[in-house]
């Protein structure tokens, strides 16, 4: 049987820069937005009319099943919460999913943003640390993949940086890592092979190369890593009530370098702490 390469050409490589601008745009739309009273079905709308107006269609309603532009999750909730009439509340930490298809090929991106509340400081902080340090081992990951031979390098460095986070200073709890939930390959598809892992693991997995684009994303929890399905079969949240954060970027590996597409700089800001400078792909 025929088996598709999961490494793309230069001009596929090229194809892919539009829909992680998209993608990007949406999420960018949809962040001031992020305050008390505001419903999540609100936020949902903003980026897809964003996605809408750049000519491109929601990946996310093209999974069977689901009909939104977002996946929205808040505070136990780690990933895939569906928007709905759900308000917003200070002091709420709100993680958002989207992604855009555009010709033929996919972004996909996820940010963690804590909603003000001057009245309860430790909250926040404790929230923003957790986001912190999510958002910091994604960077870790991406970075390792300008200098990784396999993707096992790549969790590898993800679990390495929230190790060296230690114990959190605000709230006394380890990090936990979500363990059944991965990242991937993307193009034509928004999910495809191979499986990213955000932990060590025994198998080096396949080869880090030109033409391989992957969305990098950790979630991490303020707790435990177990979690369940909530009763809508979408919402996953902790077992232990622990709060959850979730960040991604889609980023690819060319013949320069790496270049994340779903950020407009190319990650030059995000990885700068790590030494690595993004490449254009040309």
């Amino acid at each position: 049987m025929f088996r598709r390469s999961i490494y793309k050409t230069p001009a596929q490589l090229r194809s892919m820069v539009e829909p992680g601008l998209i993608t990007a745009a949406a999420l960018d739309a949809v962040r001031p937005l992020i305050r008390p009273g505001v419903t999540t079905l609100e936020l949902d709308a903003e980026a897809n009319r964003v996605i809408l107006e750049r000519g491109a269609e929601s990946n996310f309603q093209l999974v069977r099943g689901y009909r939104h532009t977002t996946c929205i999750s808040v505070n136990e909730e780690v990933v895939h919460g569906i928007p709905g009439e759900r308000v917003l509340e200070a002091g709420d930490i709100v993680s958002i999913d989207c992604g855009a298809q555009y010709q033929g090929w996919n972004g996909d991106s996820a940010i963690t943003v804590v909603v003000r509340d001057d009245t309860r400081p430790e909250l926040v902080a404790r929230r923003e640390e957790l986001s912190r340090v999510t958002e910091g081992s994604m960077w870790a990951g991406i970075a390792a993949m300008a200098s990784a031979s396999h993707l096992g390098d790549l969790g590898a460095a993800i679990q390495g940086y929230i190790e060296a986070q230690g114990v959190s200073e605000v709230s006394g709890r380890t990090y936990g890592i979500l363990r059944e939930y991965v990242g991937h390959g993307i193009g034509r598809k928004m999910h495809e092979a191979p499986s990213v892992f955000n932990y060590r693991t025994p198998d080096p997995g396949a080869e880090v190369k030109p033409g391989l684009v992957l969305a990098i994303e950790p979630m991490v929890t303020a707790g435990g890593e177990e979690t369940f399905v909530e009763e809508d079969d979408w919402t996953v949240s902790t077992t232990d009530g622990s709060d959850g954060s979730h960040w991604e970027h889609s980023v690819a590996v060319h013949a320069q370098g790496i270049w994340v597409l779903t950020a407009p700089d190319g990650g030059a800001a995000g990885l700068a702490p790590f030494g690595v400078t993004p490449a254009p792909i040309a």
